[in-house]
């Protein structure tokens, strides 16, 4: 009852203070009120409880994910505008049914689980991933991992309506609800994992798509981190250890933060098409650049027979469109840069504008490259 009352008082002020009236005897003042959503950060420790997570090496995934998140809230909690939400702050058991919905609740802006990794071999190396199938079905097994925790809760058979982990239907039938949130799961998920991979000199093995439960039923962008392998000798005493814990948090909060920038400019840049190249640095400087030297990225918008004027106006609103004549057609482009984080964040800008096509190219002298080896080669 005490709740009730208390959401009614709560929403009686909210309401009350949009419009209210000062009296300084002399005058009466109209003053409204708007209030700024904050923006809602969702941090999921996996596992807890009975469910320990991997133990390679010996160690305990479910204690070294809480320490992270901890860390990652109490980085963003200090911040103006943000608001940090956790599935769990101690060591208790949260099924995957109710960790996604936990977001939904509060209509988060952005959901992250913190996992580690484990394999029978010396494997090693951060990623980062966002709901989906990949073509090659590699990432399959990482997910099935992950998610047969449901057979650890009681009454799985009734909460998750026959869903099996091992059954590839299953695992491709969660991929639906992510799909209108995929590009801005890309991006968090590349801004968290450039972090890590860059600044703490991590093996890359990427982002990449899974079908994780965890994932699917949340309604905003959503990513699940593995820090790295426990089971990996050296790997796994870094991420067990206070220094790689502490540098894991403060990576995954950069990341989280320089997305919320980006989304900013995104949006100022739809209601507003003048935006700088110094705005998208201001957007980017926390997180390390990734630098390809004597590489040109470009974001390619548009192919037409038809010879546009690259002015604003014919590409809504997009400034600095270069037009390139390739044999029979006009090819556009947008941004030209080496610094492979900026061309990304440039890429979902010109999405935001509609051009939901876009792709990323890659030059060299005027030689035109594959993306895939330049990356490949990059990371070598």
């Amino acid at each position: 009852m005490k709740t009730k009352l208390l959401f009614i008082l709560v929403l009686t002020l909210s309401i009350g203070l949009t419009a209210f009236t000062l009296r300084d005897d002399s005058k009466t003042e109209n003053i409204s009120v708007e209030e700024k959503k904050p923006f809602i950060v969702v941090l999921d420790a996996g596992h807890g409880g009975h469910d320990s997570g991997n133990r390679g090496n010996g160690y305990f995934e479910k204690d070294i994910v809480l320490d992270v998140t901890l860390q990652v809230g109490k980085i963003l909690e200090v911040l103006p505008d943000f608001k940090v939400i956790y599935t769990r702050k101690t060591d208790v058991f949260k099924t995957l049914y109710e960790r996604g919905p936990i977001a939904n609740e509060v209509d988060a802006d952005i959901f992250v689980s913190i996992h580690c990794n484990a394999h029978h071999t010396q494997a090693n190396g951060a990623e980062t991933f966002v709901m989906g199938i990949d073509k090659s079905g590699k990432n399959l097994e990482t997910a099935k991992k992950e998610n047969e925790v449901i057979f650890l809760e009681e009454n799985y058979e009734e909460s998750y309506a026959g869903f099996d982990p091992n059954s590839p239907e299953s695992l491709i039938g969660l991929t639906i609800m992510q799909e209108e949130y995929l590009d801005q799961s890309i991006m968090l998920a590349g801004l968290i994992q450039n972090n890590i991979v860059n600044n703490l000199k991590r093996k890359d093995r990427r982002v990449k798509q899974a079908p994780f439960w965890v994932l699917h039923s949340s309604y905003m962008p959503s990513v699940l981190v593995e820090l790295g392998f426990l089971s990996h000798d050296t790997e796994g005493k870094y991420i067990n250890s206070k220094k790689g814990r502490k540098e894991m948090a403060e990576q995954i909060a950069n990341g989280i933060l320089t997305y919320k920038k980006n989304l900013e400019l995104a949006t100022n840049d739809f209601q507003n098409p003048v935006i700088t190249e110094q705005d998208v640095d201001e957007a980017i400087k926390v997180s390390e650049k990734k630098i390809y030297d004597a590489i040109d990225f470009k974001v390619q918008i548009a192919a037409s027979g038809n010879k546009l004027e690259t002015i604003p106006q014919n590409f809504k609103g997009l400034k600095g469109v270069e037009r390139v004549k390739t044999g029979g057609l006009y090819k556009y482009y947008y941004g030209n840069t080496s610094d492979y984080n900026k061309i990304k964040i440039l890429q979902t800008q010109a999405k935001e504008k509609g051009y939901t096509s876009c792709f990323i190219v890659a030059y060299k002298d005027g030689k035109k490259l594959n993306l895939a080896e330049v990356l490949k080669t990059e990371d070598k």
